[in-house]
């Protein structure tokens, strides 16, 4: 079937959304943001354009779905395996070591909770940060870690509200993994892994409802790099940004081949943002980064169906239906802001 001019401009500007730096940078890290102000009313979010966006992006993973059940999608996870033998065999290594740099990092840094905007004068944060880095040196003491990491998140959310914090629940996740793997135990049959998986798609699918419903925050930084947007109108380039984040998260939920992929491509967005935006989106994207490599490397296999394939566009909208309700609906019972 043939595409027409609009699909066209959709699939186009979701693939150069996915490319630009300035999509992947958190833009709270950079600019002016308000937490409590109040976010474009749904009647502006759900615009055409938007509709427009993500069908095209729903058609897109449904035909990656349906790949995935083909020869071909098998050779690919085959391929897939075979690339990332190494980094599969030494995961635990990886969150380690890759923790331990993150907490050294943000102790160096001084005067903040887990990542840059949140800033505190406390210095007992400081030396808790480094506590946890040392922690990750032994198995014995990787619960400690955890235990450490989920403390810092409790005291973020004191001081900053369990909705700006609603930005990172991959902390949590990735706190798990770390106290899970020291003591060499599941959730109740969950793999470590796969909590911290749920937490990094949950945190990115919550992170792109901001840049529909706050695009203004990241008008200065394209304002500053006018080539990022590709010539695209700022409102609908963040609104293009969004879906590809939305569904390149979702993605992390779904089939093998799917979520692997997916990782690969969200962390080769990540670690691209750092050549622009330097050492603060470093140390802020990586943890996330570490999780995205780890995802990647996980041949857990499940073995993908048509059927599967051909439900990926339901489970899709209801996920997005969910998050921006959830999202407007916390929004307003918490600061008394307007949905529409």
């Amino acid at each position: 079937m043939r595409l027409r001019a609009p699909a066209v401009t959709a699939l186009t500007a979701l693939w150069s959304a996915a490319f630009v730096e300035t999509a992947w940078a958190h833009v709270k890290w950079f600019c002016a943001y308000d937490v409590a102000g109040q976010p474009r009313g749904l009647e502006n979010v759900l615009c055409p354009d938007f509709e427009l966006l993500v069908g095209t992006a729903m058609l897109a993973l449904l035909g990656c779905c349906l790949l995935e059940v083909t020869e071909l999608g098998h050779a690919i996870v085959r391929a897939i395996d075979r690339v990332t033998c190494s980094l599969r065999e030494h995961t635990e290594l990886l969150f380690r070591a890759g923790c331990g740099a993150f907490f050294v990092a943000v102790w160096a840094l001084g005067g903040v909770i887990l990542t840059p905007e949140l800033k505190t004068n406390s210095s007992a944060i400081s030396w808790l940060q480094l506590a946890i880095a040392a922690g990750m040196l032994s198995r014995r003491t990787m619960p400690l870690s955890g235990i450490g990491m989920a403390i810092l998140f409790g005291v973020a959310v004191k001081e900053y509200g369990a909705f700006h914090l609603a930005d990172y629940p991959v902390f949590i996740g990735v706190a798990c993994y770390i106290a899970l793997t020291g003591l060499q135990r599941d959730l109740f049959g969950i793999r470590p892994l796969d909590i911290v998986r749920w937490s990094a798609a949950i945190t990115l699918m919550w992170a792109s409802i901001e840049k529909w419903a706050y695009p203004e925050w990241s008008f200065p930084l394209l304002v500053e790099h006018p080539a990022i947007s590709r010539g695209y109108d700022f409102e609908f380039f963040m609104r293009t940004a969004g879906v590809v984040e939305f569904t390149l998260a979702f993605a992390l939920l779904w089939t093998p081949l799917i979520r692997r992929a997916c990782a690969i491509l969200l962390c080769a967005m990540f670690i691209s943002a750092i050549f622009e935006f330097g050492k603060i989106d470093a140390i802020g994207h990586g943890p996330i980064i570490i999780v995205l490599l780890a995802l990647a490397a996980d041949d857990a296999s499940t073995v993908p169906r048509l059927r599967s394939s051909l439900l990926v566009p339901a489970a899709y909208s209801v996920a997005l239906i969910f998050t921006l309700a959830l999202y407007y609906l916390a929004h307003t019972f918490i600061f008394g802001t307007r949905i529409v």
